[in-house]
């Protein structure tokens, strides 16, 4: 729409600015351990030599705590410094696998006929996670069984599988899960329909 000529334009009111990052996060670990003690905002200041507004502006992520700030608060909270940074991660990769590309490998008990494609991994927190795609075919010549450390959750995609864990038997039609401890010996018992595909992801402790 045009301007008429001797008014004054709408101005827009100015944007609040936004928290950064990562001081919203250090802010967050402050107010979450503070209430955790059961600590008012006034006692966790004082303790810290802090003024309540400035230890407001923390909490809200409004400013940038200096290292001597930051080692008052870890003191007052009886925490060490490092804990206000220990599950903050500025460099959050994403892992992109295309239909077909995923990496096969043969794991440890598998046969001719069983395929596994490794679709990424990740390490964090002291966790590993591994997302695998497996296909069996009428070509197996036996059955894995598998023991090792961590959980495994399976999503089944096609076909339809009879699942052993430990003494328990699960026929695994798609849409179907199972979730289980993969210490129990586990693995594929009986192929009803062929191919059997299915999602399987495990995590496990570093």
């Amino acid at each position: 729409m045009d301007q008429i000529i001797g008014e004054q334009p709408e101005v827009s009111p100015p944007r609040e600015p936004q928290p950064k990052e990562l001081e919203a996060w250090i802010g967050a670990q402050v107010r979450e351990m503070r209430t955790a003690l059961g600590m008012t905002m006034s006692e966790l200041a004082k303790s810290a030599s802090l003024s309540v507004g400035m230890l407001s502006k923390i909490e809200n992520g409004q400013t940038s705590p200096s290292l001597n700030t930051l080692q008052n608060l870890a003191q007052a909270l009886n925490i060490p410094l490092a804990s206000f940074f220990t599950k903050y991660d500025d460099k959050r990769e994403a892992s992109y696998v295309r239909s077909g590309e995923g990496l096969t490998i043969e794991r440890r008990g598998s046969r001719s006929g069983h395929v596994y494609q490794l679709l990424g991994a990740s390490l964090r927190n002291k966790v590993r996670l591994e997302p695998y795609l497996i296909t069996l075919t009428g070509d197996s010549d036996a059955y894995p069984i598998f023991q090792h450390a961590g959980v495994e959750f399976l999503f089944m995609l096609e076909g339809c599988v009879v699942y052993r864990h430990g003494d328990k038997n699960y026929r695994l039609d798609p849409g179907d899960a199972l979730f289980f401890d993969a210490e129990a010996p586990h693995g594929p018992l009986e192929l009803v329909t062929l191919p059997c595909r299915y999602l399987s992801i495990i995590a496990s402790a570093e």
